[in-house]
């Protein structure tokens, strides 16, 4: 369903930060969203029983209950909602198991609230928020010829939630050489972040099937 850019819809945002929380609620409300603020998991998912938004702003690192234990939670229970996962740490393992859990993308923090703002109408603009992430995949599939069997290797192991060393190790190369395998691999196939390749890999992987 397309959301216009004017229209108010209801955001769920879950962090421990006040600041983070403060200044995400002004950005989304200048646009016209409806946003809510929740400073623990158990508060939000008690929300969540009664509540549907049109997306959810989920931290990992919070006390108590994690952002990856929350969204586990969220996918068992088959929640509708989008649910983006916000972190301090961009690599790729956590961007594994959070796409693998159901998450929509993940923003890396320091971010700009205004861009946030900008990912959220355009992932809610898509006809389907999840057909949109396995579309968007599919677009790159044929890319992956384009990688060399070195390439193909590292892209193998660190999109299977490997990280930098292990992969690293496993291939008898250093933790850097991955890394710029891995920054090369991403401009070839189009990915814009940690996300967006384990998005797209899993999606070639379904293809084949």
């Amino acid at each position: 369903m397309a959301v216009s850019r004017g229209a108010r819809r209801r955001v769920f945002i879950v962090d421990d930060d006040e600041s983070i929380r403060d200044v995400l609620t002004a950005a989304f409300e200048a646009d016209g969203f409806d946003p809510l603020a929740f400073a623990d998991g158990g508060e939000f998912l008690e929300r969540a029983e009664r509540e549907t938004p049109a997306c959810v702003l989920l931290d990992v690192m919070m006390p108590g209950l994690s952002g990856l234990e929350i969204l586990k939670r969220l996918n068992q229970r088959h929640y509708a909602a989008p649910v983006f996962i916000v972190s301090g740490s961009g690599d790729i393992p956590m961007a594994v198991e959070a796409i693998r859990h159901g998450a929509l993308d993940f923003i890396e923090k320091p971010f700009d609230p205004l861009r946030i703002v900008d990912r959220v109408v355009e992932a809610l603009a898509a006809s389907g928020a999840r057909a949109e992430a396995r579309v968007d995949g599919g677009s790159h599939i044929l890319l992956s010829d384009q990688l060399t069997p070195r390439e193909r290797e590292v892209l193998s192991l660190v999109a299977g939630g490997q990280s930098n060393k292990e992969a690293g190790r496993a291939l008898g190369i250093s933790p850097r050489t991955i890394e710029v395998h891995r920054a090369r691999i991403m401009e070839k196939i189009g990915a814009k972040n940690a996300a967006d390749l384990v998005r797209i890999v899993m999606s070639m992987s379904s293809e084949r099937r």
